[in-house]
């Protein structure tokens, strides 16, 4: 059995005791299992240590020149930026897709969406999670909607991801199709469809547009429905039929608002609800006065980061 280690400093007096060279070894017993487990640990961040610096959607207003925009159906994957080298998390680590996997992705930086399909995010996030190559990821793609580092307008960006898309290779690569709509009865009913075919809605993104990190006016989302995302802070005790359960989570959103979400937990759920600090998407129908959401109603744990 391998002995507890200490760091222990000699005093005048237990050099007597310990020889020199018997500490030395007693100190090398301890650094060298720190040394070989830095060494072996699996990286599981890029090694730039780098967040990817994301554009973000802001929520679709009636009244836009819907001719100054290019539509795309809103694909409920995994988020991903492919560097050249890695696909990167929105948290900055690094995906472990098999070589075959991103064999024939291009030299530059793609953004897009892991998805297998529609109604499919648990099962696309609990591939893409696991920490080792699988054969899971033979179900997936990466579907690309942007050229980070292009420098063109999104006009441009979109006949340089179609010309990737003629000229690539990539079995497990695939470019979201990018379309222009001519009124808003033709948005609205090409989102009643997509929703209809279990879909999550439609993104449009301004076709003058460079791209920009962080939330942006450029590029919006639409849906039947409102969703978000929060942080799990806490927990309101059940009652009645969920007595010695969770009732509710208190939840912050990235803006402060705090609340709580019982709606929508299954019984599962509540005997093991989402972990403190997770975050959580969840549904609402539009905000009070003092902006907090209405009727929220919980969805799912939004946990995309590699374990």
């Amino acid at each position: 059995m391998r002995q507890p280690c200490f760091w222990i400093i000699p005093t005048e007096h237990a050099h007597d005791r310990l020889g020199i060279s018997e500490a030395v070894r007693k100190l090398q017993n301890c650094l060298l299992p720190a040394i070989l487990l830095i060494i072996f640990l699996p990286l599981s961040v890029t090694q730039a240590g780098t967040i990817p610096e994301l554009m973000l959607a802001d929520i679709y207003r009636q009244g836009l020149t819907l001719s100054q925009y290019r539509v795309s159906e809103k694909l409920d994957g995994v988020r991903a930026r492919w560097d050249g080298t890695h696909l990167i998390s929105r948290g900055g680590n690094v995906f472990a897709a098999p070589a075959w996997f991103t064999k024939g992705f291009p030299a530059v930086s793609l953004d897009g969406e892991l998805w297998i399909g529609r109604s499919r995010y648990e099962e696309v996030s609990s591939i893409v999670r696991t920490q080792q190559p699988h054969d899971g990821w033979r179900n997936v793609r990466l579907m690309v909607f942007d050229l980070p580092a292009h420098g063109g307008t999104f006009a441009q960006r979109v006949l340089e991801m179609n010309r990737l898309k003629i000229e690539g290779s990539a079995p497990y690569l695939g470019i979201i199709e990018q379309q222009r709509i001519g009124s808003e009865e033709d948005l609205l009913k090409w989102l009643h469809t997509v929703t209809d075919e279990g879909g999550e809605g439609l993104m449009l993104h301004r076709e003058t547009a460079l791209y920009a990190s962080g939330r942006s006016q450029d590029l919006l989302k639409l849906k039947l429905f409102t969703d978000a995302e929060a942080t799990v802070i806490g927990y309101r005790p059940g009652k009645g039929q969920f007595a010695g359960q969770i009732g509710s989570l208190k939840v912050r959103t990235d803006d402060g608002g705090i609340f709580f979400i019982g709606s929508g937990l299954s019984h599962e759920q509540r005997r093991r609800p989402p972990p403190l600090q997770s975050r959580v998407t969840f549904r609402h129908q539009g905000l009070t006065e003092n902006g907090i959401p209405r009727f929220p109603v919980f969805l799912r744990i939004r946990d995309e980061e590699p374990r």
